[in-house]
């Protein structure tokens, strides 16, 4: 058997979606090198690596779902495929060198603090490590979730989710179950509608959905962005202000949401001329308490001869028979689940124990909940990038990903200013006012207005939304607040005041 020497690193980052990218970018930046990414796969994107389904593409205009630090002025449409944005991942990657700091097939399998040395011991695919600091990238969208339905070991057919689209089976020709209605299934649909026989949509809860404001941009505005950055700039300033302007009705005034419900409305009788069939896909909660989706095609694909609506989720598979809740019945050769990821349950939490003996999934049994949605109590020297309640409604995470990397630096910064060994662990008590904040600020937002959505955890609480702007969380995550956290100090180190209080900032 082959003994692997343990590797110690400054800095451990899991995952290379655009917040583990984003992390060593930011490391590089200040100037730290000894970092590695520890990736899963076999190649960096992420979320973007992953999804490959049919039409995918994302619903953030390009020139803000992208780095402020990488501006990509060649973006070829105003909502880019998955192929334009695992590119630009690509290009990120080179551009700032991060190849070396790589570890591909490197799947984390456990993350123990180590008291005595105050680090991180880590278990992977690519053998041992250590390090001083972890930055957990590993993203809401990264593992697919599949509900438990009767029989479906029963199907004699192929069964996929979404973020692991089976390329060798041939849909053409064939009767397909489309279960679910959300963000990829509305990209789905009308991407393979035209080559299957029959395609069934299993609809547990329909989605409100408004145009696409979508088109190529030309080659003179590509010109203009390249040859002016200040034009490229402007235009994300602009989308990223009239996504900021918004935020008031989702967090503020869920009552005066009903304009955009009758452009959703028309929308819809735009699309669908069948009053049964709109009578199905009309939403009877408040738009915005699911996430709204955009599309221009999906209403016209599901008004096709060849597409069936079942206003019911799929609660059991008797062969190639498929029987939803309310008893409608449907044959099918493929099973495809666009039903979402494990977005209020971590799955790496389960392989983080922290200082007390307990895993970060056990801690939050109850909830998740972070200090400013990067640290966990007695989990020190472990951040979060994408953590609880750092997701948004309506505009790009990249902007809260910069946010937190912003954080994460200061925090490196004030690490080092301490001297000797140390780490930083978040107070039960801050974490706990902070959470408190955010429950009582959730409780008059569209997100609160009583639909089941995936922002919600099994206890109905919103663990998953940044109830604010973005400006407001860059401001709360611009520097770290030693006033919350417990200072942690190897043995035999003396102790060094802080190099700051928020007070004397």
């Amino acid at each position: 058997m082959v003994e692997h020497v343990r590797r110690h690193v400054r800095v451990a980052v899991i995952g290379s979606g655009f917040g583990g990218l984003g992390a060593a970018v930011r490391l590089r930046r200040e100037g730290i090198t000894d970092f590695v990414v520890l990736e899963r796969a076999d190649a960096v994107g992420g979320t973007w690596r992953d999804n490959t389904y049919p039409g995918c593409a994302c619903d953030v205009p390009s020139h803000l779902y992208s780095f402020s630090f990488a501006p990509n002025p060649a973006w070829p449409r105003n909502f880019s495929g998955q192929p334009h944005i695992r590119a630009y991942l690509e290009r990120v990657t080179d551009t700032f060198g991060l190849r070396p700091h790589l570890r591909l097939n490197a799947e984390v399998h456990s993350i123990r603090w180590d008291a005595d040395g105050l680090r991180w011991e880590l278990g992977t695919a690519d053998g041992p490590y250590s390090a001083d600091v972890v930055v957990s990238a590993t993203g809401p969208l990264s593992d697919p979730k599949v509900p438990g339905v009767t029989g479906l070991d029963s199907f004699p057919g192929a069964v996929f989710h979404s973020a692991r689209w089976d390329h060798g089976f041939e849909l053409r020709g064939k009767r397909v179950a489309m279960i679910g209605t959300g963000a990829s299934a509305i990209q789905i649909v009308p991407s393979i509608q035209p080559d299957v026989e029959r395609l069934t949509l299993f609809q547990r809860t329909p989605a409100w959905v408004l145009p696409r404001a979508d088109r190529r941009i030309t080659g003179a505005e590509r010109w203009l962005h390249e040859r002016v950055p200040a034009t490229r700039a402007l235009r994300r300033g602009l989308l990223w202000s009239a996504r900021e302007l918004q935020v008031g009705l989702f967090t503020k005034h869920p009552d005066r949401l009903g304009f955009i419900e009758r452009l959703a409305v028309s929308h819809l009788r735009k699309g669908v001329k069948d009053p049964a069939l709109r009578a199905k896909l009309l939403p009877d909660y408040r738009i915005g308490c699911k996430r709204i989706l955009l599309s221009n095609d999906y209403y016209p694909a599901l008004a096709r001869p060849n597409v069936d609506v079942v206003a019911s989720g799929l609660a059991e598979v008797r062969g190639s028979t498929l029987v939803a809740a309310d008893g409608t019945e449907a044959e099918a050769d493929a099973i495809v689940f666009g039903t979402g990821f494990r977005i209020t349950d971590m799955p790496i939490a389960q392989r983080v124990t922290g200082a007390g003996g307990t895993t970060l999934a056990e801690e939050w049994k109850d909830g998740m909940a972070a200090l400013r949605g990067t640290s966990a109590a007695g989990f020190p020297n472990f951040l979060t990038i994408i953590g609880p309640n750092t997701g948004l409604g309506n505009s790009s995470m990249i902007l809260m990903i910069e946010a937190q990397l912003n954080y994460m630096a200061d925090y490196l910064r004030q690490l080092d200013a301490l001297g000797g060994r140390a780490a930083l662990d978040a107070r039960p008590s801050a974490v706990r006012a902070w959470n408190h904040m955010l429950q009582q600020r959730m409780t008059r937002t569209v997100w609160n207005t009583g639909c089941d959505s995936w922002y919600l955890d099994a206890g109905g609480r919103n663990t998953t939304v940044w109830p604010g702007t973005t400006a407001e969380f860059r401001r709360v995550t611009r520097r770290i607040d030693f006033s919350e956290y417990h200072v942690l100090r190897a043995p035999g180190h003396a102790r060094r005041a802080p190099a700051r209080t928020e007070a004397a900032r």
